[in-house]
């Protein structure tokens, strides 16, 4: 039996104002062939996942805070209990919209790397409207 303790797993800071663990593949000691999981803490006032696209499907799950997701060309204020479906190339952003910590749970498959994590730490992520789709109507802009 493998168990990991969140409070026991590494973290990753990321330019965008957030926090992430992987609870399952990457670091983690929990590995999975056909998922990966984690849970992310977004900064108050803006903290963010950048505007980007994988091959994987997603799903995030909001634990608590308030947050701006941008999907396509949707956007929508999500709350706590909120789960969004992120079919796989779809461009998405999640914003933190509060005065505290929003978190949310992700789980994408297959397992593997995304791509949006290295290009935010290198500042490669592609800029909404530029080398990207523009950001939904009235949506808050890129955080990097």
């Amino acid at each position: 039996m493998i168990v990991a303790s969140l409070d026991r797993l590494n973290s990753r800071r990321f330019p965008a104002g957030r926090e992430s663990r992987n609870l399952v593949g990457g670091p983690s000691p929990i590995q999975a062939s056909s998922f990966c999981m984690g849970s992310v803490v977004l900064d108050p006032d803006g903290g963010q996942v950048p505007w980007h696209n994988q091959e994987q499907e997603e799903i995030y799950y909001v634990v608590e805070g308030t947050g701006e997701m941008c999907l396509g060309r949707e956007r929508r204020t999500l709350n706590p209990g909120d789960i969004v479906y992120i079919p796989p190339g779809v461009f998405h952003q999640l914003t933190n919209l509060g005065k505290r910590p929003l978190t949310f749970i992700y789980c994408y498959g297959p397992a593997g790397d995304v791509a949006h994590w290295r290009q935010e730490l290198t500042g490669t992520l592609p800029r909404a409207g530029r080398e990207a789709p523009s950001l939904p109507q009235g949506a808050r802009s890129q955080h990097v």
